[in-house]
């Protein structure tokens, strides 16, 4: 799913002509909703992924307008289906990266071993989110986050079924190679101007490292 919104960001920034009377952000919303649907048609996601796949795309928009309003990054162009400054597709590149963890996990019937407490997770977890909206206020905990991230899955391995194969993975490998992904398709909106961090109002540059 993510794949297919990424493509059509790239689409939309060759072929969208700015005097149409759809705007490109709604058409791009109106994509992401019939992708999901068909998805759902072909069985290609359960509706128990769905429900997953939601909570991503309430909680990811919940962090666009946050975001937008703090004044990390910006959608220049306009919308119909847009609020508080932030359109609605822009949720289902959160939810993207929820169905893709959910299906992943089903079709590759992933296993975890040396997987840290619960509780521990927990309150990772929490800080995380937590440190997300507060560094804009206060000292930024994410370089303590990023360590206490890999002394907590230092030893926890995934394991993965290919075909008839088992493969196991360091689960620190997987969050990278994860991350670089979404580092990838950061870059991809970027150049697209689907979004625009400060300093890429004039021109395109990568987004940093820091990202990643």
């Amino acid at each position: 799913a993510k794949g297919l919104l990424l493509a059509a960001i790239i689409a939309t920034k060759y072929l969208w002509h700015p005097d149409w009377p759809l705007h490109r952000y709604d058409a791009l919303f109106l994509f992401a909703i019939a992708t999901q649907v068909i998805f759902l048609w072909a069985k290609l996601e359960t509706w128990e992924e769905a429900r997953v796949i939601l909570l991503f795309h309430l909680t990811g928009t919940a962090m666009e307008w946050f975001k937008v309003h703090a004044g990390s990054w910006s959608y220049p162009e306009p919308g119909i289906f847009k609020l508080m400054g932030v359109p609605l597709f822009s949720g289902f590149m959160y939810a993207a990266v929820g169905s893709y963890i959910a299906r992943i996990s089903r079709i590759f019937d992933m296993r975890y071993s040396g997987y840290p407490r619960e509780w521990l997770t927990f309150l990772l977890v929490l800080g995380i989110y937590v440190n997300f909206f507060t560094h804009h206020y206060v000292w930024d905990m994410r370089w303590l986050l990023f360590a206490a991230t890999v002394l907590l899955f230092l030893r926890t391995s995934v394991h993965y079924r290919v075909f008839r194969f088992r493969h196991r993975m360091p689960l620190l490998l997987g969050f990278f190679l994860v991350a670089l992904f979404i580092w990838v398709a950061e870059n991809i909106g970027t150049y697209s101007r689907a979004w625009l961090y400060p300093g890429q109002e004039n021109g395109w540059t990568p987004v940093s490292l820091g990202k990643l």
